[in-house]
């Protein structure tokens, strides 16, 4: 077990690649901070967490709301001393094309998907340097690298994530922080099957998604999540400020 006693801090761990993230690290030996919006689904994953033997917490909190992060991080730190590792996850998916999406849509995806990256980061880049280094992980997307009918802000906020990951790559290479995304295609997961099912044919919906994959079938939560514990790992040590694409071919 590559992660034993490490202390990895997962937000938007309550399903999806998130949960499929926690259950990884703690296959590895890590300590499991669950962080989620939803109290019932951020304590189903530590419930799993600890099925497999792992010790972990659950904390709950907006990433979006500086207060809210900060108390998390407290109470993180109060509990195990330190963070060696933070996986920025948490994300949400707005459609609409420009002229179609609201401005409060326009806000909450840049909110979640960058404002919660930055405030996460933010308060607990100090107690890596203190602790002398760390890693953090931030979920991008293919989307920031290639456009998407009706996913303009989508597609924006995943660029944002990336072009900040670079510049945090350079700020903190000096204090021995690695920081890397993973950006991921179109995976099977339960937001994903929710999409489908509102659409108006969901047969038809899936098999279009699916038919759009090079690889011919969609990726599983269990992947990305093996993509981050590699970008976390010590066999990663000399990727530094990189966005791994995980795609099955829909970038080429």
């Amino acid at each position: 077990m590559r992660f034993v006693d490490k202390v990895v801090l997962i937000t938007g761990a309550g399903s999806g690649m998130g949960r499929a993230t926690a259950l990884l690290f703690a296959k590895e030996g890590a300590k499991v901070i669950v962080n989620d919006l939803v109290p019932k689904r951020g304590e189903e994953t530590l419930a799993m967490v600890k099925e497999l033997g792992a010790e972990g917490i659950f904390l709950q909190s907006d990433v979006t709301k500086a207060a809210e992060v900060e108390t998390m991080v407290q109470k993180a730190l109060e509990a195990y001393g330190r963070i060696d590792i933070l996986i920025n996850n948490a994300g949400v998916i707005v459609p609409g094309a420009v002229d179609t999406v609201t401005e409060v849509d326009f806000d909450r995806a840049f909110n979640v998907n960058v404002k919660g990256v930055f405030l996460v980061s933010k308060y607990i880049v100090p107690a890596m340097k203190k602790a002398g280094g760390g890693v953090i992980v931030n979920m991008g997307s293919v989307a920031a690298f290639k456009g998407y009918a009706d996913r303009s802000v989508y597609c924006a906020s995943k660029g944002a994530v990336v072009s900040m990951t670079r510049a945090m790559a350079m700020d903190y290479i000096k204090d021995n922080i690695r920081v890397n995304c993973v950006c991921p295609g179109t995976i099977d997961t339960p937001a994903l099957e929710e999409r489908i099912q509102d659409s108006a044919d969901p047969e038809a919906t899936r098999k279009a998604l699916i038919a759009r994959q090079p690889l011919g079938r969609l990726g599983t939560d269990e992947e990305i999540a093996h993509a981050v514990l590699f970008a976390a790992s010590p066999e990663a040590s000399y990727m530094v400020g990189s966005a791994l694409i995980i795609d099955g071919g829909a970038t080429l």
